[in-house]
């Protein structure tokens, strides 16, 4: 374990130096990983492992046709890797949980039953755990619960271990039944694939986390991309040029500066124009959302939000409004525009 300084704040961290590879693979030797839910993080974290080498087989439901297809297109074989979940999970002395958070309420039931004395219950989500009382996931005190969260979307966990790179991710240890639960953690977050590992807790895992969507990562970033196209178009400018100066230029240039070397470093690279303009705004953007990013975590950590999620995405016609909400932001100027701008790119 690497002690680091973020900030001024010391930290301890988990990297490949620390933990290789190699160790991963031996503590996980006489393990069978079961993945349940071949959905959004199931096939990246499965086949991350799968070609590190790690034993592993997949639980999905053949009632959900495009996941069970997609599985066997990846690879994974009906009646060898590849079965239905409570059939996965019984062999398995892993579990890891990667439905949705709406389907493990619904798949906990039969799922409970699958579980062995001394296997790991794996999560990539706090979600279940930390708002038990809603969704009725209260695992049995004779197995190990764990979590490792990845900071990204499955296609990216996929595709930053094809780069060679990694997403990062956090981890943490809700019951250790067995004394061996952190290890297994670890050895499971280097499996696959992640950049580097910290500790969290189920509970803080899951605040953060859906702060940060409803927040910076996703919902703020739309909702202030919408406001700012919205006034250039009100004042006249033409969508191609609004969407370059709201979009464009911060997905295409100055967030990779950010990347590279952080904020203060892509302000030293823009023009004296935007760095001073930016400098002056910046805090006034602050204070104008810290009130609603305040009522948004006190929101998660209530379970506000939890009850949101659990009764909407559980509706029976939540598909259905899911995409009628997804074809209106699609089919919004903003995005309309995008597309085009998208194909207009060198090489597309």
């Amino acid at each position: 374990m690497a002690k680091i300084n973020f900030g001024g704040v010391e930290e301890t961290v988990i990297t490949r130096n620390e933990f290789p590879l190699s160790k991963a693979q031996e503590i996980l030797k006489n393990e069978t990983i079961t993945i349940v839910g071949y959905g959004v993080q199931g096939p990246a974290q499965a086949l991350n492992m799968k070609d590190n080498g790690i034993d592993v087989i997949i639980g999905q439901s053949p009632d959900f046709k495009s996941d069970w297809d997609r599985a066997i297109a990846d690879g994974w074989v009906p009646g060898k890797t590849l079965f239905p979940i409570e059939e996965a999970a019984k062999k398995g002395t892993i579990i890891q949980y990667l439905v949705s958070d709406a389907a493990q309420r619904a798949v906990w039931p039969a799922l409970k039953e699958c579980l062995n004395e001394g296997d790991a219950l794996y999560f990539s989500h706090g979600f279940s755990i930390t708002y038990k009382k809603q969704t009725g996931v209260i695992p049995p005190s004779n197995i190990d619960v764990i979590l490792c969260a990845p900071k990204g979307s499955g296609t990216s966990v996929r595709r930053n271990f094809l780069a060679g790179t990694g997403i990062n991710s956090s981890y943490a240890v809700f019951q250790d039944y067995t004394g061996k639960a952190e290890q297994r953690t670890l050895a499971l977050g280097i499996a696959i694939g992640s950049g580097y590992l910290f500790p969290t807790t189920f509970e803080n895992e899951v605040y953060s986390d859906l702060t940060g969507e409803r927040g910076v990562l996703m919902g703020a970033l739309a909702g202030i991309m919408d406001a700012q196209y919205q006034v250039l178009r009100k004042n006249g400018h033409s969508p191609s040029e609004a969407f370059n100066e709201t979009v464009e230029e911060l997905t295409q240039s100055l967030i990779r500066l950010v990347d590279e070397n952080g904020m203060d470093w892509m302000y030293a690279n823009c023009s004296a124009t935007a760095q001073r303009g930016a400098l002056d705004w910046r805090p006034k953007f602050k204070e104008a959302t810290l009130p609603v990013f305040n009522e948004l975590y006190s929101k998660v950590k209530s379970g506000e939000e939890c009850s949101r999620v659990l009764s909407s995405t559980g509706a029976a016609d939540y598909k259905e409004q899911l995409g009628k909400e997804l074809k209106e932001l699609r089919e919004s100027e903003i995005w309309a525009t995008g597309a085009q701008v998208r194909k207009l790119r060198p090489g597309k």
